[in-house]
């Protein structure tokens, strides 16, 4: 067994195993013509359940063949036009090359001694996003898992900073449109349930300035602490983003922590049109980005950004095997003193390897480019009488409902919306999300892949009404 490690020894069968795989995946990319083949649960589970993994099948070739019927045939592929689902980016080759490369060397980085460069790199990089965002000097960060991950430990920071033993009293304010991790957070971090305090949203779906002020007067008032306020810069639904600058002067006047989930709107750090989007994002307290989203990075490649790299020694705690307190006194820098995980992939490499070969204004460029398409998207939506089009996207996100020109129940409605978005996902032909609006269920375009045109927007749409009216159809007949 000792054949299948990877050393000096088997260098050659690493390099012959490891091109053979990406060699069909290649393939794959190439001759697949549909994001997605339609299989359901029911219908692919017998496949994996019949594998034995008690009995080996000895070669990474015959291995690949079984990857084959188990996985590849039926994975949903993000580098497809027509898939506009959910915020999953084509990738970068680049960040690919980076991937490969970390997974072999394989280094981990808590301490300085099981990274070396790898440490410094992935500071580099923290470096390189705090200045994007305008953070000074005293700026720090480290890479995460995620953004759930991010905006967890951003709220961390936020509760030791409050400074106070009565966790009930702490308040967290978001809007209506934030991201679900900041509900679960606080529920991690062990404030009560009412802890966090959702702000209406206006039309745009934007976080409304002035009721967050009337709650933070009235949390004062009551003699509650409002340990944070969390704006977002690209909402998961609609992609809007926060008033950052009257936000920053609210949480200034409050002394509450601010925090920006930027985890999707964090491309606009290198758009070279786009920037201003994000102004006010430099007064936040911390930042989360996701490079795996609008960097077009494969998961994972997330980072917490913080202005004051000091409030990172709240999730800071000392091994005597790991990283005794000396090394403090020594300057080794020890990237899990920053940290909420110990053992950590070497993920910031895939970032380094895209900014070497492409440059910021690249991957910026790619991110405008979905931009740009999103608007046209809008326009496509707004002139086409069969659909109702939310709001005009600030990023990359078309929230839509199909409407059937004959009059029939909002409820109604409803179904055919989800019946069409489940008959689309079912063909394969294309892939589109679903989420409530209002109560009400509506469709959803993420637009992260600038292949994708307004051709295959168009003929999506074509889609969505042909299976919706499929089911009003059916509906009536039945009725």
């Amino acid at each position: 067994m000792r054949s299948h490690l990877l050393n000096d020894a088997t260098a050659e069968s690493y390099r012959r195993s490891v091109t053979e795989g990406v060699e069909r995946v290649a393939r794959k990319l190439a001759t697949t013509r549909r994001p997605f083949t339609g299989v359901t649960p029911a219908e692919l589970a017998p496949t994996v359940d019949a594998v034995d993994l008690d009995k080996p099948l000895g070669d990474a070739s015959a291995a690949l063949d079984e990857l084959e019927s188990v996985y590849l045939r039926d994975a949903v592929y993000f580098h497809h036009p027509r898939y506009l689902g959910h915020l999953n980016c084509p990738v970068v080759i680049p960040a690919v090359l980076g991937e490969a490369v970390l997974s072999a060397v394989n280094s981990s980085l808590d301490t300085w001694d099981q990274s070396a460069g790898a440490t410094l790199i992935e500071r580099k990089l923290v470096d390189w996003t705090t200045g994007r965002i305008g953070f000074g000097p005293s700026a720090d960060g480290v890479f995460t898992s995620g953004g759930s991950q991010s905006n967890l430990q951003a709220l961390l920071l936020a509760r030791e900073e409050a400074k106070t033993t009565d966790l009930a009293k702490l308040r967290v304010f978001t809007s209506d449109c934030s991201h679900f991790s900041v509900q679960k957070s606080a529920g991690l971090l062990g404030l009560g349930p009412d802890a966090v305090v959702s702000i209406p949203v206006d039309r745009n779906r934007r976080m409304q300035s002035v009721v967050l002020a009337a709650e933070l007067e009235a949390c004062r008032a009551e003699g509650l602490t409002p340990m944070a306020i969390v704006a977002t810069a690209g909402t998961t639904d609609f992609g809007s983003i926060d008033p950052l600058h009257e936000i920053a002067a609210l949480a200034e006047e409050y002394g509450a922590w601010m925090h920006v989930d930027a985890a999707y709107g964090c491309g606009l750090l290198a758009s070279p049109t786009r920037r201003h989007l994000l102004d006010g994002i430099e007064r936040a307290d911390s930042v989360t980005v996701d490079y795996h989203k609008s960097f077009f990075q494969p998961v994972s490649s997330s980072a917490l950004l913080v202005r004051d790299g000091a409030t990172l020694g709240h999730a800071t705690y000392h091994a005597d095997y790991l990283n005794p307190r000396r090394t403090v006194a020594e300057q080794i820098p020890n990237q899990v003193d920053k940290s909420l995980q110990t053992t950590r992939r070497f993920d910031a490499l895939k970032l380094w390897m895209t900014l070497r070969v492409m440059g910021a204004d690249g991957v910026g460029e790619l991110f405008d480019e979905v931009c740009d398409l999103a608007r046209a998207g809008f326009d496509l939506l707004a002139a086409d009488p069969r659909y109702d089009v939310v709001v005009q996207p600030q990023l990359s996100t078309l929230v839509y409902r199909y409407i059937p020109e004959a009059v029939t129940s909002p409820t109604e409605i409803d179904r055919a919306n989800l019946y069409a978005r489940k008959a689309l996902f079912a063909s394969g032909e294309a892939v589109v999300a679903g989420t409530k609006v209002d109560g009400r269920q509506y469709l959803k375009f993420t637009l992260l892949n600038p292949e994708t045109t307004v051709a295959d927007i168009a003929a999506v749409l074509d889609l969505i009404a042909g299976h919706a009216e499929q089911y009003l159809g059916e509906t009536l007949v039945h009725a």
